[in-house]
């Protein structure tokens, strides 16, 4: 084999493109000393008439250093890839988190929102008003029971009349008695008090 048939073969090497990750830094690597027992049969097979041992030696040594530096390279775009690689993921999780912070906030709005619909007592603006310095008219107990029983009640309780009516009597005696409505349909005079 040639001197130059020796070189392309030890270029091949040395210089294949890598298709694997680099575990280590290269920029950390020591330059091996050829020049050691180690190493005489790699020295050897360099050495001819026209290269001696320590052209051997150098020629080792260059294609250590070319090829430290061919790992240096893909090392510096290994590291360059993962950063955007990392970056990447750190995007795609922060966007991740903002749509699921997105989405409990949505479903807490839509949460209220029925809740709102559903209690809209609940929620109703209480104006800024001051305490009422006069009482509050009610119609009669007498209508206001017939209301919460459910029954019809004469309009004329909720005028002014009847509202006028309600604030002169708005005791009634236990002994009084108002005209009612039985379950049969029969009107018949009942206690006010049972009323």
């Amino acid at each position: 084999m040639s001197s130059m048939q020796q070189m392309s073969f030890l270029g091949h090497l040395f210089f294949a493109p890598y298709h694997y990750a680099i575990s280590h830094d290269p920029n950390l690597s020591i330059c091996l000393d050829y020049a050691e027992a180690v190493y005489a049969d790699a020295q050897l097979q360099l050495t001819n008439q026209n290269i001696d041992e320590a052209q051997a030696i150098i020629i080792l040594r260059n294609i250590w250093v070319a090829g430290n530096n061919a790992d240096k390279a893909q090392w510096q775009n290994q590291v360059e890839e993962d950063m955007e690689q990392r970056q990447h993921l750190e995007c795609l999780h922060e966007e991740e988190q903002e749509r699921q912070d997105q989405d409990r906030i949505d479903e807490d709005e839509a949460a209220r929102k029925e809740d709102r619909k559903k209690n809209k007592f609940k929620y109703t603006s209480i104006p800024g008003l001051d305490v009422p310095m006069k009482p509050v008219i009610i119609p009669s107990a007498y209508a206001v029971h017939k209301l919460d029983k459910g029954e019809y009640v004469e309009l004329w309780y909720f005028t002014n009349s009847g509202l006028d009516d309600a604030k002169l009597k708005a005791w009634v005696d236990k002994d009084a008695m108002v005209m009612a409505t039985l379950a049969g349909g029969d009107t018949a005079w009942v206690s006010a008090a049972s009323t």
